[in-house]
């Protein structure tokens, strides 16, 4: 077949998918035998300024990127310098995960084939400003929810902290080590690692997403803080080389980036994951490589990795056995589009008749969205029949929550609305039945319950939420408002309260502590719950409650104990 029958039709295939499934442009590269055999730009770069996009386009590659820090990695091992199976804890000695097995025995392996343990945990990154630095010492305070090694779960941390050991064994950033020992041997002189630069350059595409049926221009989101996992940005020109040298066994022109052995280890499959669709018997049963899925189309092996991100998606894929590349690169962040248009160039590689993939994706996304419309009505239903009120107002939910290892989350109150905070991401709580709300992070789909707990005394001390849906609900303490803490407020309470014949003393230790001294027993050190509320530290169920006169002094305090509750006057 040549290449001119090969593509016959493609450019219009391309035109339908773009309209179909309401994506502004893409770009796609075909290399086949050693070489490009197509490099074009589709649709519209800048929609606001009708540009369209070339083959010179920058475009984010997201988890594209995942196979570059593996292919870093790989080259220490050619060097010597890092053992794929030998633990992290040799190279990393502060390397720390909340499971101590885990911690002790994960491998550079493991980090690299996502069976590290953990969910996604990706809000902890995707909402906050915490730099990479961070992101590595909240590791330890991050759930797991299966046993090492034990299931195939996709993690983006985990690449960040490939990252990571990369830069201490070769001492230096894993940007410099991207720009000179990847890029630069392979001519990639437009790539870049962040998308601060790429908006520095003309030919860049603008990232859209699409809301209520509506594309709209969204702001670059900045991931440096993760960059091994996902921050590359790239044109089709310059991703082909990429693809040559992955089919040529390491080599692209002179340089021999890595050895054919460790290439082909990162090629074969490591970790069984999850099959697709079982309705697309095209497709075989997956497993993960390092940095790369590994799968059968038709019969036909084919090792591939997609990448999402903020108003971008991406797909790359090599066809060993055809000697043969795809990449398509779009601006908008729905995958459809780069799937559709790499299946039918499969097909066209392969020599096969075209299956309607897209015909098959547009009635899947008909049925998707009656689905959605059933269950929201469903929803709807059992929200008025569940319907109970709130144990306290309003107000009291209102406060700053916090994880040690997501940070804070706050709740403030807005007319007659509480309003959820966690990052860069806010939403509106709805409620729905007792301590029960429900949010939906603004520009995402996805809908989390938001529930608060109480105490033995019936304050609101925490709430929990599925920030992460697929481990256990992410739980946030109260923290006690500042204010609470300052040693003027702290001062009024001090003095001697006398209860069954005894005098207990309240103190002020420093300027922000109060302490609480009953005859015959240690100190407590008092935990503010809200102004006139205390727990006693390390002793549930015990707290004091003061009590104020109609001018503001203190008359007494209320002991609650879990044998009953004691007055206190003042003396």
């Amino acid at each position: 077949m040549t290449e001119h029958s090969l593509l016959d039709g493609f450019d219009e295939f391309v035109s339908d998918i773009l309209k179909d499934w309401n994506v502004p442009g893409c770009a796609v590269a075909v290399v086949r035998n050693g070489e490009a055999i197509l490099a074009r730009g589709y649709g519209l770069r800048d929609v606001e300024h009708n540009l369209p996009v070339t083959a010179d386009t920058l475009f984010a590659i997201g988890s594209c990127t995942k196979a570059f820090t593996a292919l870093c990695l790989g080259m220490l091992v050619d060097e010597g310098k890092l053992d794929w199976d030998k633990p992290v804890r040799d190279y990393l000695a502060d390397f720390h995960l909340f499971d101590p097995v885990a911690t002790e025995r994960m491998t550079p392996r493991d980090l690299l084939c996502h069976r590290s343990g953990l969910p996604r945990h990706d809000m902890i990154w995707f909402a906050t400003a915490y730099s990479r630095k961070e992101l590595y010492a909240r590791l330890r305070y991050l759930e797991p929810n299966k046993d090492l090694r034990t299931v195939w779960q996709y993690q983006n941390l985990m690449f960040m902290t490939a990252g990571v050991l990369l830069e201490r064994i070769a001492d230096c950033s894993w940007e410099d080590f991207m720009r000179s020992r990847i890029l630069a041997p392979l001519g990639m002189q437009m790539s870049n690692l962040s998308v601060i630069d790429s908006q520095r350059v003309s030919d860049h595409a603008r990232p859209y997403h699409e809301k209520d049926d509506q594309l709209t221009q969204i702001p670059f989101h900045n991931i440096d803080a993760i960059a091994p996992a996902g921050s590359i940005n790239s044109s089709v020109n310059e991703m082909a080389h990429w693809l040559l040298m992955q089919l040529n066994n390491g080599k692209y022109g002179d340089h021999q980036l890595i050895s054919e052995t460790v290439l082909q280890e990162m090629h074969t499959p490591q970790m069984v994951m999850p099959r697709g669709n079982p309705e697309d018997k095209e497709l075989g049963y997956p497993s993960y490589g390092l940095g790369w899925v590994i799968n059968t189309y038709r019969g036909h092996l084919f090792i591939q990795h997609g990448g999402g991100i903020d108003g971008f998606s991406a797909l790359t894929t090599l066809l060993p056995e055809q000697h043969a590349g795809i990449v398509v690169l779009t601006n908008r962040d729905a995958g459809q589009v780069s799937g559709l248009a790499t299946l039918n160039l499969q097909d066209r590689l392969l020599g096969l008749e075209q299956v309607d993939w897209n015909r098959r994706g547009r009635e899947r996304k008909e049925k998707a969205k009656q689905a959605e419309k059933e269950a929201r009505h469903e929803q709807a239903e059992q929200s008025l029949a569940q319907e109970a009120p709130t144990t306290h107002p309003l107000a009291d939910y209102a406060g700053t929550y916090e994880h040690v290892g997501y940070g804070p989350l706050t709740v403030t109150l807005a007319g007659e609305k509480l309003v959820a905070s966690y990052g860069r991401f806010q939403t509106p709580l709805q409620h729905l039945h007792y301590d029960t709300f429900e949010g939906k992070w603004e520009d995402l789909d996805i809908k989390q319950a938001v529930q608060f707990h109480m105490d033995m005394e019936g304050n609101i001390v925490a709430l929990s939420s599925a920030l992460e849906v697929a481990g256990k609900a992410i739980e946030f303490k109260r923290v006690p408002d500042e204010s609470l803490r300052e040693g003027g407020v702290l001062a009024r309470y001090i003095g001697q309260y006398e209860v069954a014949g005894m005098t207990a003393s309240v103190t002020l230790r420093g300027e922000e502590t109060l302490v609480l001294t009953v005859p015959g027993q240690p100190p407590y050190e008092l935990l503010p719950v809200d102004r006139l509320h205390f727990k006693l530290k390390g002793l549930e169920g015990f707290s004091i409650e003061f009590r104020l006169a109609d001018n503001n002094q203190v008359t007494e305090a209320i002991l609650h104990q879990p044998n009953g509750d004691f007055t206190a006057k003042r003396k």
